[in-house]
């Protein structure tokens, strides 16, 4: 179900990786969430399985990453957050007052990439960036008038719990 990578089994085996239940959890978990940090995958597993534990998750992560199975970037200053890479490479942009995230084609910055490579020798990995500022909604208004643009957000609760595509994000299949 999980075509990510080619086949991630093989991926797995290849590298001298056991297929184990928890990391076939782990990783579906990731791919059906989208954007998650640790904390959150954990829930979805655990609403299957309870024998995982938190640093299991931790720990399959890191593995699953350095097998190119699952990428992560830092969308707040908490823990990380993963996502597939069945999923189109792409960039965030993570808007500071109502935490909104928009991923974003990586062509779009291809020309600062391009001048980076030619300038400073630089090759800029795109999966890991994140950009940070406002949404044209909470740019708009004053800061105070933004939090009742996006009612349904409460700036003092957790940002992570409100990550979503912007309307008008970029989808690449």
């Amino acid at each position: 179900m999980i075509p990510v990578a080619g086949d991630w089994r093989a991926t797995l085996r290849g590298s001298g990786y056991r297929l184990t239940p928890q990391r076939e959890l782990i990783l579906r978990a990731v791919d059906e969430l989208g954007h998650a940090t640790p904390d959150e995958v954990l829930a979805r597993v655990r609403e299957q399985s309870s024998a995982v534990n938190v640093s299991t998750v931790y720990r399959t992560l890191e593995v699953l990453e350095q097998l190119g199975l699952v990428r992560h970037a830092h969308l707040s200053d908490r823990a990380p957050t993963y996502h597939s890479v069945r999923e189109h490479e792409h960039f965030h942009l993570v808007c500071r007052n109502c935490h909104r995230v928009t991923s974003v084609a990586p062509d779009m910055i291809t020309p600062l990439g391009d001048r980076l490579r030619d300038e400073h020798g630089f090759v800029v990995d795109v999966g890991h960036l994140t950009i940070f500022g406002h949404c044209v909604d909470c740019a708009e208004q004053p800061t105070e008038q933004s939090a009742e643009r996006h009612p349904e957000q409460d700036p003092q609760q957790d940002p992570e719990q409100h990550r979503e595509e912007h309307p008008d994000a970029h989808h690449h299949p």
